[in-house]
């Protein structure tokens, strides 16, 4: 989150590793923790994951460390002025 519209990439584990841009922060997943869990749908199901990124109309959004995922959401979506998304399924 608060990541700025310069940045293209990001290295894998960027949280983890402190390789966030000045200002950008991960809150806590469904899990929990912070991170990207994982694709883990039931043996012999598919699941979508859907990626969103959002450009935001204000510079980054004021929000805890511990904000929820709910919270997060409804600020995301309410300053939100454009997004792009792209859907992965996944399988085992």
């Amino acid at each position: 989150m608060n990541i700025p519209a310069s940045v293209t990439e990001l290295p894998t584990d960027a949280s983890r590793k402190g390789a966030l841009p000045k200002g950008a922060m991960e809150i806590r997943n469904d899990y929990g923790v912070s991170g990207f869990g994982g694709a883990c749908p039931p043996p012999g199901e598919m699941h979508r994951y859907i990626f969103t990124v959002h450009a935001l109309g204000i510079d980054k959004l004021d929000l805890p460390k511990e904000a929820s995922n709910a919270l997060a959401g409804f600020m995301i979506r309410a300053n939100s002025i454009g997004k792009a998304s792209i859907t992965a399924v996944y399988n085992r």
